[in-house]
């Protein structure tokens, strides 16, 4: 059982002790910690209350973190905007849509059920920085909360109309085409991991004149399997795929920030793929600059110079992408594990987009979607972990291997990268599980997964001396 701290907000495994999981007491601290820190930011001379929005995915445990996170700002004398159940990007695209003072999303996105998560975004429905999550977890620690006499409480109102108007939102973007869409009679099954994929999903989906074929789209926080949508876990839908003779699929993770596509064939299309083809659209259409973190492929920097523009890497961390796309005025950027980031429509990674985008580019094309991932270079990825115990020392293990390679192409600015000629490998500290993440690259998957092995071998030597 894990409580996790960051930056970026609580996560934890629920039940167990207070502190050491992800407790009713630990919810209730953490929210007010949040609250008060928005309390403290507010001019002195602001007489009207703040206001928060709140969302969460379908987790088993989310009415009940739900609940008290509500009630908590409430107690602080801060007004709730309520939206239930929810996904990431609709609570980031409704914070400034209400004029809202934060925003915070109940979900642990990727981890199993018994997870789940408080993510907290500033007043422009964006995650927070370094400094601001470092002042929530300095005043969680000293519990320095002033909560409200009964005449300023907060208030509650519910508005479960914003998936509907997220949905809206994508559909006028201006590279989204649904009239093209429609056109081609797409056939997409849709893997929504019993969560609210499940449900905003196939309503787009249906939007655009594309049949759905549903699989585990009931929100009932019950996930059919591990919610990562990485090929080991997707044996279902690449069946289904098949099957139905579906032009392709759409795999979501619980909260919708993920997007994972399983071409035609019954193939994983690559969850790194997904922003390279939806990159390769945009940038036809909008010529420009592209970010993506330094554990994702090479392939967005080869498809970024293909179009004339220019590929950063940033460290990993949805806040590190977002600050070096603004700094290079990037036009689409995100992650290598699914997640979408274009800031016509918001600064935040969205599945919905990714879908509507890449529906668009398909429908301008002549091929199928094996095709389409066969024209573009050829990466593989070995994407692996090697549990931690409280006993070994990280920063020793990522020392060690930085010295061992001192004679490549290393990056310090977030754990350790080294570049090789034709591969590279990533080692860093998990952010969100206690974990060191291996991510490896090469020009075969035979390539990818013996670096990794090599690495974790080496890894484990430094460990047991």
């Amino acid at each position: 059982m894990t409580l996790i701290k960051s930056i970026s907000g609580i996560r934890g495994t629920i039940g167990g002790k207070v502190g050491d999981n992800l407790t009713p007491v630990d919810a209730v601290k953490f929210a007010s910690a949040y609250g008060t820190f928005l309390k403290n930011s507010q001019p002195a001379t602001r007489n009207s209350k703040l206001k928060v929005v709140i969302g969460r995915d379908a987790r088993i445990s989310g009415p009940m973190i739900h609940n008290l996170v509500v009630n908590t700002l409430v107690g602080l004398g801060i007004d709730v905007i309520d939206l239930g159940l929810s996904t990431t990007p609709t609570v980031e695209i409704a914070v400034p849509m209400e004029k809202a003072d934060g925003g915070i999303i109940l979900t642990a996105s990727h981890n199993p059920k018994q997870w789940n998560a408080l993510k907290l975004l500033n007043e422009k429905g964006e995650f927070l920085n370094g400094a601001e999550g470092v002042k929530i977890l300095e005043i969680a620690e000293s519990e320095a909360f002033d909560f409200s006499d009964v005449d300023s409480l907060g208030e509650v109102t519910v508005n479960d109309a914003y998936m509907d108007i997220h949905i809206d939102e994508v559909l006028n973007l201006p590279l989204v085409d649904a009239e093209a869409v429609a056109k081609r009679k797409f056939k997409v099954v849709v893997d929504g991991v019993n969560s609210t994929g499940g449900i905003i999903i196939p309503n787009l989906l249906e939007q655009m004149g594309v049949e759905v074929v549903k699989l585990y789209c009931e929100p009932n926080g019950h996930f059919p399997h591990n919610p990562e949508p990485l090929k080991e876990h997707l044996g279902d839908i690449c069946e289904l795929v098949v099957k139905e003779k579906a032009d392709f699929g759409i795999v979501v993770d619980p909260d919708v920030d993920r997007l994972a596509f399983i071409s035609n064939d019954g193939e994983m299309f690559g969850e790194e793929y997904t922003l390279v083809a939806v990159a390769d659209y945009v940038l036809s259409k909008t010529p420009g600059n592209t970010v993506s973190n330094m554990s994702s492929s090479r392939a967005l920097r080869d498809i970024t110079e293909k179009h004339n523009g220019k590929y950063q890497a940033s460290a990993v961390g949805e806040v590190n992408v977002v600050e070096l796309m603004k700094s290079t005025d990037a036009i689409i950027g995100g992650e290598g594990n699914g997640g979408i980031i274009y800031p016509e429509s918001h600064y935040g990674r969205d599945s919905l987009v990714g879908v509507a985008l890449f529906l668009t580019h398909l429908a301008n094309l002549d091929v199928t979607v094996a095709e389409l991932r066969a024209s573009y270079p050829q990466y593989y990825m070995s994407k692996n972990k090697i549990e931690l115990t409280p006993e070994i020392d990280v920063d020793a293990i990522l020392v060690a291997m930085t010295a061992k390679y001192a004679h490549e192409q290393i990056s310090t600015i977030d754990g350790v990268k080294i570049d090789f000629a034709n591969e590279w490998v990533h080692l860093r500290k998990s952010n969100t599980e206690p974990i060191i993440r291996i991510y490896t690259e090469a020009p075969t998957q035979q390539a990818a997964d013996a670096l990794a092995l090599r690495i974790i071998d080496e890894i484990k030597a430094v460990i047991s001396k």
